[in-house]
């Protein structure tokens, strides 16, 4: 893994690789529209405002209330290309469910269990 910096965030600490993929290291915190926004901005800041391919560890979280939900499908595209979810299996499930129970993601996104095959199927993000 490249040395670059992590960077703590409410919601999540942030490490971009050096060939342009975002890793997220999701925390069990409640998603609000108030840390939703603020982790949109910490995102773009980190990116360069730039959509980039993320590759996230998910963490069981408390289920966000409506609006949170919405804002934060509403605010994929602005940031990511694509998301690898990496979890247990069933928490990603889960999450999809809760997240896109009547539409599709915004942008592609697909459940492992094993980063090395999140991070193959991201390069071709990139």
């Amino acid at each position: 893994m490249e040395n670059n910096q992590l960077i703590e965030g409410e919601i999540a600490d942030y490490l971009l690789t050096d060939e342009g993929i975002l890793i997220s290291y999701s925390k069990s915190i409640l998603r609000t529209v108030n840390n939703i926004t603020a982790n949109v901005e910490l995102v773009k800041n980190i990116t360069g405002s730039k959509p980039v391919p993320l590759l996230i560890y998910l963490k069981n979280s408390p289920i966000p209330d409506k609006e949170t939900r919405k804002l934060s499908t509403e605010k994929l595209p602005e940031i990511y290309k694509a998301m690898a979810m990496v979890s247990k299996p069933g928490l990603s499930q889960l999450i999809m469910r809760i997240l896109f129970k009547f539409q599709n993601p915004p942008i592609p996104i697909k459940s492992f269990t094993d980063d090395k095959k999140a991070m193959e199927w991201l390069r071709k993000s990139l």
